[in-house]
């Protein structure tokens, strides 16, 4: 295909020290929570445009996804960017870049359209999930690569960071305060990603060719379209919660922004620290038997939302296994495609793959926006987040169970 090239990671030794993979999967994990920080500014600070500019409930749902289905459908470009050029390059290019649009919408965009804008750019920062993948991947064994892969996917809990402290901040230093301090992060990691990073000796460059054909014969490699099935509804569903969950619940509960923001952010952190729990239990049990309970979990808890009971503690139960479901299963999948993507495609498949997380996260909001708008209140949305779930866990009964055993074989 038109991105083979020389000996790719599953053929290549790891890197010569131990200690280089730690300092090289230490700093690519906080870059992309820094970035994935910048990527989620505008989720906690929804309803306040919406107030601000008297947006509809489907506007605000709008204005929060564009990010994330910029950062998803960039991921396919910047993902074979990266099997070309390497981490070393992509990483602190878009980390640099994201400044901008962070600073516009913080200090120029004064309207819906300016802010959808910003939002469209702001997406960049979503993007580089599709950088630290394969650069992980290059550093480490088979063996490790769903441990090493789930820790440095534990850093969307960039997310996380943003649920705490966007609104907080907003309200002690001012409204320009989140989007500075972003931009400074987002200014030092770039400078120490290009001094400090350095791409795994198993790494080499991409042949050359066009991007559609790389993502084309990327999209005819069998495994790339299950996968992506499967990640769009494991971390599209984390990252549609975490962008949504504050108006869901300041709608269905009345919770102030600022009580909804921190129960986001919890939901946020459970789900960050299961995935890497996901990466290791697919190391010794297999992604597919860890998908399988992640879905049976999801399937239950959407299934009790529909009915919105008290928030304390049937729906926060509900909720928490959701996030622990859903970062699980987003940490398995990623475990699956370290070992079954091709080698030298490694950053084409994480750019597909990661593009039908995001995708998956986009569509939800704003289901839940026009089914609120409509209804007054969200019980279709989480019937049909249920149905979902379970059709997602018979697939992976099916079709995926049985092209990882023939991988295997």
């Amino acid at each position: 295909m038109t991105s083979a090239a020389t000996p790719g990671p599953a053929d290549a030794p790891a890197a010569p020290a131990v200690q280089g993979n730690v300092t090289q999967l230490t700093l690519a994990t906080i870059g992309f929570a820094i970035c994935f920080w910048a990527w989620a500014l505008l989720g906690p600070l929804g309803n306040s445009y919406g107030q601000l500019y008297d947006l509809s409930d489907f506007e605000v749902s709008v204005l929060v996804a564009v990010p994330v289905i910029v950062g998803s459908l960039g991921r396919i470009p910047i993902g074979a960017l990266t099997d070309r050029f390497g981490a070393k390059v992509m990483f602190p290019l878009c980390a640099a870049l994201t400044i901008i649009p962070v600073l516009f919408i913080g200090f120029v965009a004064n309207s819906l359209v300016w802010l959808l804008i910003g939002g469209f750019f702001l997406g960049l920062g979503g993007t580089t999930f599709a950088i630290g993948v394969p650069f992980v991947n290059n550093w480490y064994p088979p063996a490790r690569r769903g441990t090493a892969i789930g820790i440095f996917g534990a850093g969307m809990g960039g997310t996380a960071i943003a649920s705490f402290s966007t609104v907080p901040i907003r309200d002690a230093w001012g409204d320009g305060a989140p989007f500075i301090i972003v931009a400074v992060f987002l200014a030092v990691f770039a400078l120490a990603s290009r001094a400090l990073l350095q791409d795994s000796p198993a790494w080499s460059p991409g042949a050359g060719g066009g991007m559609w054909a790389r993502t084309w014969a990327t999209l005819k490699i069998p495994a790339t379209l299950q996968l992506s099935w499967l990640y769009a509804i494991g971390f599209g569903g984390f990252v549609a919660f975490s962008v949504y969950l504050p108006t869901f619940l300041q709608n269905a509960y009345d919770l102030s922004a600022g009580d909804a923001s921190f129960r986001t952010a919890g939901f946020v952190v459970l789900a960050v620290i299961c995935r890497p729990i996901g990466g290791t239990l697919s190391d010794k049990v297999g992604g597919v038997a860890v998908n399988l309970v992640c879905y049976a979990v999801v399937t239950v808890g959407a299934a009790v939302i529909i009915f919105q009971p008290g928030l304390i503690p049937v729906a926060t139960i509900a909720f928490l296994a959701m996030a622990a479901a859903l970062g699980g299963s987003s940490g398995a999948t990623f475990a699956l495609v370290a070992k079954m993507a091709p080698p030298g495609t490694v950053g084409a498949v994480t750019g597909v793959v990661g593009a039908a997380g995001g995708l998956g996260g986009f569509i939800p909001p704003l289901i839940m926006g026009a089914v609120y708008g409509a209804r007054g209140d969200y019980g279709i949305g989480f019937g049909l987040l249920a149905l979902t779930a379970l059709l997602t866990l018979l697939f992976t009964l099916g079709p995926v169970r049985k092209r990882v055993r023939a991988n295997a074989g």
